[in-house]
């Protein structure tokens, strides 16, 4: 049935209003990519080792991955926007306290109790990012690559927002630093909240094309209906993903409301209701998610070793360069290299969800953007292993954020094109598991090293002090071999996996064939 020129208008607004809104939550949600922008002031002042350290910032990638799950099931079954306010809740209450630590500075809170609270901000923001994102898959399904790109973009580019904020507002102010992230940061969120809708199924968005020429689609309306109760009845998840792809060719940025064809149109909502349903723990029985799972897992945590970390990076290699070199320079800088990791991660996403709607277009596999990403991760780790000159440390924070994004911006889609979108809050969360194990052992790795090159300096006042590394890249290049392996070994997977859902199309094609000549 066809919708009035008024109603289509409104869905229209709100599809769009919803990407904005969408956008905007997820620009707080990447505030734990923040980390080393105040790890190594917070630590300093509170006069925790690396390893203590950086099992803090751990607990933040936790929350942000291991809670996929229940936040999934929690969206999926009460909304998007529940997950939405548990991000303001969290937000606010996992900074407040690491603020307030910070402020009454060395054992005024106890080691586990800030894991806690930093935990806290990673299940925020992990609930509230994931009910943003299924938004914009479900508003956009004809253009799933760029819709989820553009929120994915924002959730990059969310710790520069918030550090350069930070530096206008309150410069050399860790305190306030994390007093915006508390308030400002739980803010948008709730901003965002407000405008947060899903559009209905049956919309003007899938009608449009029966409403502008209805006898092109009302021949196809038959098959449609047959096609939606052939997908009921199918459990082969390659097939939907391969029609999947089919769906994917044409651009969100482009798009006024109206698709170039209408038949193309009726076509692709054909094939939008013949896609995989897959979600629960049938998932774990999925081939593809365990080839989805293990790439993931491979290359996140090699991302966030650096990520996590680029601040000691830079005050190692300074330490060594220029002893004369002050703690407000070095913090400068780190500052920048936080910036120069969240910029590139930015444009990595939205390149990624945007070039991979482009492969599809033209027939090629979205796994061809995993292969780039392992592959800049392979340069990133034998740039950090070499570099000694920390003028030139860009070089690693921009190669890491580009790889991370990129690896990030395409993998909603992916999760998306193999499982469907009804139960994609809950199949994104099982997939952000994998990095838990990898992100963990490379960090708590990279802490360990650092520590036994450090040696602890007084500083005069108190029995104050820190612990201080002066032999530049020899205090955590060992540390990157791990990554390095991790990132050769993505390179050879995600070839492996570009051909094995190339034979898996084969073998479909020819499955139709037989039917239809059986037929």
């Amino acid at each position: 049935m066809g919708q009035t020129p008024v109603a289509e208008s409104t869905h229209r607004k709100t599809r769009y209003l919803s990407v904005v809104a969408g956008t905007a939550i997820a620009l707080s949600c990447g505030t734990n990519y923040a980390f080393s922008a105040w790890e190594p002031e917070f630590a300093e002042r509170l006069q925790l080792t690396a390893t203590q350290a950086n099992l803090i910032g751990n607990f933040g990638n936790i929350g942000m991955y291991a809670m996929g799950i229940p936040g999934g099931i929690l969206i999926d079954s009460k909304g998007p926007r529940w997950g939405v306010f548990v991000g303001v809740i969290g937000l606010a209450v996992g900074y407040f306290p690491l603020h307030m630590a910070y402020d009454k500075g060395a054992g005024s809170m106890s080691v586990p109790m800030l894991c806690f609270f930093s935990l806290m901000t990673g299940i925020a923001s992990c609930t509230a990012f994931s009910a943003a994102l299924k938004v914009c898959a479900m508003n956009w399904p004809k253009h799933r690559g760029t819709a989820t790109g553009l929120p994915l973009s924002a959730f990059g580019l969310s710790a520069f927002f918030w550090t350069t904020l930070s530096s206008f507002v309150f410069p050399d102010d860790t305190s306030s630093y994390l007093l915006l992230l508390a308030l400002g940061a739980s803010g948008l969120v709730f901003l965002g909240m407000l405008f947060l809708r899903t559009v209905p199924p049956g919309s003007a968005y899938e009608a449009l094309a029966s409403d502008e020429r209805p006898g092109l689609v009302r021949k196809d309306s038959n098959r449609m209906q047959s096609a939606s109760a052939h997908s009921r009845h199918s459990s082969k998840a390659s097939t939907g993903s391969e029609l999947g792809n089919a769906e994917e060719r044409s651009s969100l940025v482009s798009s006024d409301g109206s698709a170039p064809g209408d038949i193309e149109d009726a076509k692709a909502h054909a094939v939008h209701h013949r896609g995989p349903d897959i979600t629960g723990w049938i998932l774990l029985k999925t081939p593809d998610f365990w080839k989805l799972f293990v790439m993931l897992g491979l290359l996140c945590g090699v991302g966030l070793m650096t990520i996590n970390n680029i601040g000691n990076n830079a005050r190692a290699l300074w330490h060594h360069y220029d002893d004369t070199a002050s703690h407000e320079f070095i913090q400068q800088r780190q500052l920048m290299h936080v910036g120069i990791l969240s910029i590139m991660s930015c444009c990595g996403r939205l390149g990624s969800g945007i070039g991979s709607d482009w492969l599809v277009h033209h027939n090629a596999s979205r796994f061809w953007t995993l292969v780039a990403s392992s592959c800049i991760f392979t340069v990133a780790q034998i740039v950090a292993m070499t570099l000694e000159d920390p003028n030139a440390l860009f070089w690693l924070s921009g190669l890491t954020g580009l790889g991370y994004g990129a690896l990030f911006g395409v993998f909603p889609a992916l999760v998306a094109d193999a499982f469907g979108t009804s139960g994609m809050a809950i199949n994104w969360g099982a997939m952000t598991l994998a990095p838990v194990l990898s992100g963990n052992i490379f960090n708590l790795a990279y802490g360990s090293i650092l520590d036994k090159h450090s040696v602890f300096k007084e500083d005069g006042h108190h029995g104050g002090g820190e612990l201080v590394c002066d032999e530049g890249k020899g205090c955590y290049a060992s540390a990157y071999w791990i990554t390095l392996l991790s990132s050769v070994v993505g390179i050879f997977f995600s070839l492996w996996c570009i051909r094995s859902e190339r034979a898996q199309k084969i073998r479909d094609r020819a499955v139709a064939e037989s039917r239809e000549h059986e037929g």
